[in-house]
């Protein structure tokens, strides 16, 4: 049979339908010119060495020539990076990484004195020197730093630690080029015979097929590449968590997962009362589950039969002139100042839209400060790709507010909240379809959708949390992951999570080794928090209007001037109590109830 999909080439790609890396080198000779400047002139931060203490002028000085230097780094980092994510086989590109992340460990290494010689100064001094309005911009900087004073090592240990960044990221890096650029899916016969191409951007809409031989067939295929490397996919899990649990031990945290949220100043109560939380609804969870094995008609419900969408007259493919359209509608609760610069990404060319040969997978947004953040799609004509749109727009309009309202130091938002505007959006979204539809069976097609979003962001992003909870206490405990006891953990979880109802295959239990986020790791589990906040703001904004999205913009426009949990607790969302990811399941149940009235009404007719 002939492959009927052939994903095109880079040079094949309308470039309307790129994004505009332009915008931040004007070209490749641009970005190399930068590239050796910068490299001569970041030897000069050595020159500030021993002068930090000497005036609150000299550690002006410092710190305001050190800001200049990271934040022309990060343009440097992200052009290569992202102009590599175009197409990770691309030699240049990868050789323009390569040179940005040794300039980046080069970098390190000559700043590395930095922070340990501002911590040797008398705190009554430093005060004083803060209290110098000059230095307002880096109040919070310093203040972070003295709450974690306890864990930055002397000026020698701190640059030998620095040079490990040249080969630390390598388990990431080396996943990074199997699961993007080297590994190699098998063909699936779709509905009408023909052989397609599997990816990772079309593995979901296969698995969304109501055809079930082909949900079943694809997910059989799609873990083949998996399990032929299972032992190097295992060898690089355990590799990362290692270097994880050595930095902790390193700078004196109790753990890999303390170092983690310390620095985002959350406690690890957090995290605990997210996954206690969640263990406690598992019951309405399973209610869904088994919702979905009556509308199914199985005797069965499989892991493939997860995603498919229950109410298959409602499928529709949605283009992404379309999908824009359908964002722009549901997002006008926040304004037209929002709008007109949601716009302004979709006229501009932030976004690069459809998926080519050796593209990224996956979906984010990044950027560098100074210049608009870009978003990166493999979008497909799908319901849940325009969800996609309206996430990845959200995380670019916070990006773009923090940067527009921040100095440097003030901006990058911390990653405990870097899923809540994303996740407003959605929820906005959702909410808005779900108002104005009075058809029975779109109304079901949507609550279905909806549930669907509690199920992979609260419910399996808790799920990865406790994943990377128990895979790093054993290694902290002298433990070996080997691929045998990751697949078991794997396994148990996916019981304990999706219920009685619900069969595990044992493709599954290797899933653990394609998800690239457990390689930047607790991550994962702000998913689920970052949800919980979403659906709480988006019902203030929703239910107060301008009162509520003037609470919402403080947040937006705050990036990392104070802690996470301040800046959310500004905008009206207190994530230090339960509150919020119980109001969240409790939308969840209510949901769950009324598909249930819905599916009884359908069986009546």
């Amino acid at each position: 049979m002939a492959t009927k999909t052939k994903l095109p080439d880079r040079s094949e790609v309308l470039e309307e339908y790129t994004w505009k890396m332009e915008d931040m080198f004007s070209s490749d000779e641009a970005w190399e010119e930068e590239y050796q400047k910068l490299e001569k002139e970041m030897e000069n931060l050595s020159s500030f060495q021993g002068t930090l203490e000497n005036s609150a002028e000299a550690l002006y000085q410092a710190l305001r020539f050190y800001s200049d230097i990271a934040c022309r780094m990060e343009r440097i980092i992200v052009y290569a990076n992202q102009k590599l994510h175009q197409d990770t086989r691309n030699g240049k590109y990868q050789g323009f990484a390569g040179k940005a992340k040794n300039l980046g460990v080069k970098f390190d290494g000559i700043s590395s004195y930095l922070e340990p010689e501002l911590l040797a100064i008398k705190e009554e001094q430093l005060k004083e020197y803060l209290a110098d309005n000059k230095m307002a911009e880096f109040k919070q900087y310093i203040g972070n730093l003295l709450r974690q004073k306890e864990h930055v090592l002397s000026k020698e240990i701190e640059k030998i630690l620095s040079m490990t960044g040249e080969f630390s990221d390598t388990a990431d890096d080396v996943y990074s080029m199997f699961n993007n650029a080297d590994i190699k899916f098998p063909s699936v016969t779709d509905e009408n015979g023909e052989e397609v191409l599997l990816s990772h951007g079309t593995y979901i809409s296969y698995l969304e097929n109501k055809d079930r031989r082909v949900r079943k067939e694809a997910l059989e295929k799609y873990y083949i590449p998996y399990q032929e490397h299972e032992n190097v996919l295992a060898s690089l899990y355990a590799a990362n968590a290692k270097k994880d649990a050595f930095y902790a031990k390193v700078r004196h945290y109790s753990s890999a997962r303390e170092a983690s949220l310390k620095n985002s100043n959350i406690p690890l109560s957090v995290y605990d009362n997210l996954i206690k939380a969640v263990h406690e609804s598992f019951p309405i969870f399973y209610k869904y589950m088994a919702l979905r094995k009556r509308a199914l008609q199985v005797e069965k419900l499989h892991m493939y039969d997860i995603y498919v969408p229950l109410i298959q007259e409602q499928e529709k493919k949605i283009t992404f002139e379309k999908a824009k359209e359908m964002v722009k509608e549901g997002l006008k609760p926040m304004g037209e100042e929002y709008l007109k610069k949601l716009e302004e990404g979709f006229q501009n060319r932030w976004i690069d839209v459809y998926e080519n040969q050796g593209k990224r997978s996956g979906a984010y947004s990044w950027g560098a400060y100074g210049v608009h953040p870009y978003v990166l799609l493999n979008y497909h004509d799908s319901l849940d790709n325009v969800f996609t749109l309206a996430h990845e727009m959200g995380h670019a309009l916070h990006s773009y507010y923090s940067d527009a309202n921040q100095t440097y130091m003030n901006a990058a938002y911390k990653l405990f909240v870097a899923e809540v505007a994303s996740t407003c959006n959605e929820s906005l979204l959702i909410q808005d379809m779900l108002k104005k539809t009075e058809d029975r069976k779109e109304k079901m097609y949507l609550i279905n959708y909806f549930l669907d979003k509690f199920k992979g962001t609260m419910f399996r992003q808790t799920m990865f949390a406790e994943f990377e909870k128990i895979t790093h206490e054993m290694v902290e405990q002298g433990e070996n992951l080997t691929k045998e006891g990751l697949k078991k953990i794997y396994h148990e979880l996916n019981e304990l999570y999706f219920g009685p109802d619900v069969v595990i295959d044992e493709q599954i239990d290797m899933e653990w080794a394609r998800i690239p986020h457990f390689y930047n790791s607790f991550y994962v589990y702000q998913y689920a928090t970052g949800f919980s906040a979403a659906i709480a703001l988006s019902k203030r904004i929703l239910e107060l209007g301008e009162a509520g999205v003037k609470d919402y913009m403080k947040f937006l426009t705050g990036g990392c001037s104070k802690y996470p949990i301040e800046l959310l607790r500004d905008a009206g969302v207190d994530m230090e109590s339960t509150e919020p990811v119980k109001e969240a399941i409790e939308v969840f149940q209510a949901l769950v109830k009324q598909l249930e009235e819905l599916m009884d009404e359908e069986d009546g007719i």
